[in-house]
């Protein structure tokens, strides 16, 4: 027998069956460890919504998270139920607290004691203040860029005019703007209306979380084309009749608003209008139109009415001047280049003679020598009453001679045609 164990194959056989009981000794304690750890799990449920429990009708709680990560390790089964169930709650309670800011420790309920639980964070700092409501007016905005060319904002309305904005004291005190913005299209050539969000903002232009009653309200923008304003001038046109003097022409309509391009109408001093005179019998009213000047979109008025003040010389009236041929004592003798002097033309006002264009006028004068011999120029005075024009444009005035009794004398012309403009 000693024999037999002490060959070297024998011990070499006993070496290896030692080997292979001490593999799978160990091997079923590995099994034995892992078997005991097969029910354990972990994982991440993410967006977890944390509750905050406070006085919502009187104060407001800011700073606190929307939502938590939440950590959980424990029994598999406990774990995937939690996940999946999402049946537990996170908050934190303000009730019981002060106003002012706080650091609060979130709490779990309705969460396994069996489960490991880490959250992220774990503790808000907020801040727990009275809420208040204040009244803001509301100021539109249009970004001018989209407007078309030539077109401008004339007026723009929010309806309703004011809102209630309600939010923490601190955030209430910090608005700087309650605005909202109407759009549209590039190229807006027309007035409208529209329902657009009002937003609040601090100074700094950041939104501020409030809560606004309404939130939208209707801006109504007003847009018209670039006008402008000018002058109504009345020209006069033909020649009056025989026995027609024109006395003044006048409208109430002193001035037209232009609409259309900018360099068209920058370009549009006044807007003339023709009056024919060659066709007025006696003082009255006439309605004539307005020429829209080319490249004009729009006028404010089409027509006007023009009002004429005339004189009509009678047949049986006496000729305002008499001279007797037949008078052989008389002499006749022409006094030349007499001043024509304009009266009662409004300050406003200047004046240019176009006919006669030097503004003179010549007399002939006949009566008794000696009373001819003591005459001179400055024995006569010729005007014109413009005392009724009020508006620039041509007019025709009859003339008016101041000059000794006793005498006769007729004048190089009966009226004379100036033009008046804005002094």
């Amino acid at each position: 027998m000693d024999k037999f164990m002490d060959r070297p194959w024998f011990l070499r056989f006993t070496a290896l069956a030692l080997a292979i009981i001490l593999f799978f000794s160990v091997k079923a304690e590995d099994e034995k460890t892992n078997g005991s750890s097969i029910g354990e799990a972990v994982d991440i449920i993410k967006g977890v919504p944390l509750e905050v429990y406070y006085d919502e009708e009187n104060y407001v709680v800011t700073g606190a998270p929307k939502t938590v990560d939440v950590t959980i390790k424990g029994p598999s089964s406990l774990v995937q139920s939690a996940k999946l169930l999402r049946d537990f709650t996170l908050k934190v309670d303000l009730r019981p607290e002060l106003l002012g800011r706080h650091t609060l420790k979130i709490q779990t309920e309705n969460l396994s004691d069996k489960l490991d639980v880490k959250l992220e964070p774990g503790t808000v700092e907020v801040l727990y203040e009275e809420k208040i409501t204040q009244t803001f007016r509301v100021d539109p905005e249009l970004n001018e860029r989209l407007l078309a060319e030539d077109f401008n904002v004339v007026k723009m309305e929010v309806e309703p005019a004011r809102i209630e904005v309600t939010g923490a004291k601190s955030v209430i005190e910090a608005i700087s703007f309650v605005k909202v913005s109407a759009t549209g299209d590039k190229g807006i050539n027309k007035s409208f209306n529209q329902k657009a969000r009002v937003r609040v903002l601090d100074r700094d232009l950041n939104k501020l979380d409030v809560k606004i009653v309404p939130e939208e309200v209707t801006v109504k923008v007003e847009i018209e084309e670039y006008n402008t304003e000018v002058p109504i001038v009345l020209r006069q046109r033909g020649i009056a009749g025989e026995d027609v003097t024109i006395d003044s022409i006048y409208t109430d309509a002193k001035t037209i608003r232009l609409h259309g391009p900018k360099k068209v109408l920058d370009s549009i001093k006044e807007i003339v209008v023709d009056v024919d005179i060659s066709k007025i019998k006696e003082s009255g009213s006439l309605e004539l139109n307005v020429q829209k000047p080319k490249g004009v979109s729009q006028i404010s008025l089409d027509k006007i009415r023009v009002n004429i003040t005339a004189t009509v010389k009678s047949v049986e009236d006496p000729p305002e001047v008499s001279m007797d041929p037949a008078d052989v004592e008389n002499v006749t003798k022409e006094f030349k280049d007499i001043p024509v002097d304009v009266r009662g033309l409004d300050s406003r006002f200047k004046s240019v003679f176009r006919e006669p264009e030097n503004g003179m006028v010549d007399l002939t004068v006949t009566a008794k020598p000696d009373v001819i011999n003591a005459l001179s120029i400055a024995n006569f005075k010729v005007s014109v009453d413009a005392s009724k024009t009020d508006s620039e444009g041509e007019y025709i005035y009859p003339l008016i001679v101041e000059a000794p009794e006793n005498i006769a004398w007729k004048l190089s012309e009966d009226e004379v045609t100036m033009e008046v403009k804005l002094a």
